[in-house]
């Protein structure tokens, strides 16, 4: 419940944007279909390879000036499936996510202009257990039909820069520290 509310206090705030800025299309992400997955490197054992199941997000289109442009992604940290389920409680834990102080982690590109429609990098703010860090993303964007959207995304960021990973488990000598992040997103035009 407190992470619905703490996503729909994200979303008045990102509408309440928009008025501002006047972008003129709204994106919804459709969940049934999109996906974030994620790999990790281990060092002699077989990579850490995930995805989040309850994902939310909303991109608004600036069509006229290309330069107002907004997304707002978010993905609930406890619906987290991975290859190395006896881990599951551990990540879950204060060591990595602290899931139950920060429920929700959020991808917010603020402002970005465009120009070309099909590619594109950007940076984004990533907030992962209240820590927010700029990331590079590189986009790859199919327009499937008029009304309907693929992006797909990739980002690489260190987990040592969001604390994910404390104690014994900060070591990068068998977990590796680089995070990759590929995202298959599907949104339609409201």
């Amino acid at each position: 419940m407190i992470k619905k509310i703490i996503f729909i206090i994200f979303i008045n705030f990102f509408f309440a944007l928009n008025n501002i800025a006047n972008a003129n299309q709204k994106w919804i992400l459709d969940k049934e279909i999109s996906s974030i997955s994620f790999e990790i490197p281990v060092i002699l054992l077989k990579n850490v390879k995930g995805e989040f199941k309850e994902i939310d997000g909303i991109i608004e289109i600036d069509t006229k000036n290309k330069k107002n442009n907004k997304a707002l992604f978010s993905v609930n940290i406890d619906s987290i499936e991975m290859n190395y389920k006896e881990y599951i409680k551990l990540i879950l834990s204060d060591i990595f996510f602290n899931e139950k102080k920060y429920p929700i982690a959020l991808i917010d590109t603020k402002k970005f202009a465009y120009k070309n429609e099909k590619k594109m990098d950007i940076v984004a703010e990533l907030s992962i257990k209240g820590i927010v860090n700029e990331i590079p993303i590189q986009l790859e964007i199919n327009n499937l039909s008029t009304d309907f959207v693929q992006i797909k995304a990739k980002l690489i960021f260190s987990r040592k820069a969001f604390n994910l990973g404390t104690g014994n488990w900060s070591s990068a000598a068998i977990l590796k520290d680089k995070v990759e992040i590929n995202t298959n997103l599907f949104l339609y035009k409201e």
